[in-house]
């Protein structure tokens, strides 16, 4: 399928990325599509971090004694995904100051995990260049909202952007395990997470959450939220740098959550996301 690019050189609001409640009801498409009254089931699957997802790189120079100040200079890359721009494509948007090319490796990349992307726009303002794409299930014509899907989505782009870009891994989590420089700083995850639940309306909350970031973040949280019988809508995550921010709308049966029920969630996420203390393997 023909990607039409579009180059701004000057600030503009994207179209694509304006904030628009979503549509479609029910966070999943295809086998897993449920409407925001049922209860959402997940199967407990670990993402396989290979092949065309994570790929660790290795051929590049090495730093120079002068890497701290290059460190710094180095912008923070952000990926975001976005379930409620556009109720018949999902929203992706990478960002990584002004070093980002046109990106075709990352759409022949995302072609290979089944997607297509039906628009591209690359936009530049004073903190970078914003290359948005909208993609979808090529079997299916559909937006994605499976939630292992998405974070394939992720990793894959994070993966090119280490391989075309290595000075990135100093900026992103991943960049310890997969990237050839290790992060420029660790993050303690029970400082660095956050979990809020509001009020939007009488049918659905929103949750907020920010925490170190990981590979297999988005389908664990979407498990942990399933597990206790809420249900996921739709919502946005995105990677900034070392940082995951999640917001996700739920409901519980078809209701926004009373706040016990707030509470619950709250504690459940915190419990999950806490640094662990002791290996599973050593039960």
């Amino acid at each position: 399928m023909a990607v039409a690019m579009v180059s701004c050189g000057m600030p503009t609001s994207l179209k694509l990325i304006e904030k628009q409640p979503i549509s479609t009801p029910g966070f999943f498409n295809g086998s897993l599509a449920l409407n925001p009254v049922q209860k959402l089931h997940i199967t407990p699957k670990r993402l396989a971090f290979s092949g065309s997802t994570i790929i660790p790189k290795a051929s590049v120079t090495a730093v120079e004694d002068g890497s701290s100040q290059e460190t710094a200079a180095v912008p923070t890359p952000k990926v975001v995904i976005d379930l409620d721009s556009d109720p018949e494509a999902t929203i992706v948007e990478v960002t990584f100051g002004d070093r980002l090319g046109a990106l075709l490796d990352t759409m022949n990349a995302l072609k290979n995990l089944g997607l297509n992307v039906v628009k591209a726009n690359v936009c530049l303002d004073s903190s970078g260049k914003h290359n948005t794409f909208a993609i979808t299930k090529a079997s299916t014509g559909r937006k994605v909202n499976d939630p292992e899907l998405l974070e394939a989505i992720r990793l894959t782009i994070i993966n090119n952007m280490m391989e075309y870009h290595p000075e990135s891994s100093s900026r992103l989590a991943m960049g310890e395990a997969f990237g050839v420089f290790q992060p420029y700083q660790k993050i303690d995850v029970d400082i660095a997470t956050h979990i809020h639940v509001y009020d939007d309306g009488p049918e659905r909350s929103l949750l907020c959450v920010e925490t170190a970031d990981r590979p297999g973040l988005i389908v664990d949280l979407v498990k942990t939220i399933t597990d206790i019988n809420i249900d996921v809508e739709s919502g946005e995550f995105d990677t900034e740098g070392l940082l995951a921010k999640a917001k996700f709308h739920v409901n519980y049966k078809g209701k926004a959550l009373i706040k016990p029920l707030q509470q619950v969630l709250a504690n459940s996420l915190r419990y999950f996301l806490r640094r662990p203390t002791t290996e599973d393997a050593s039960f």
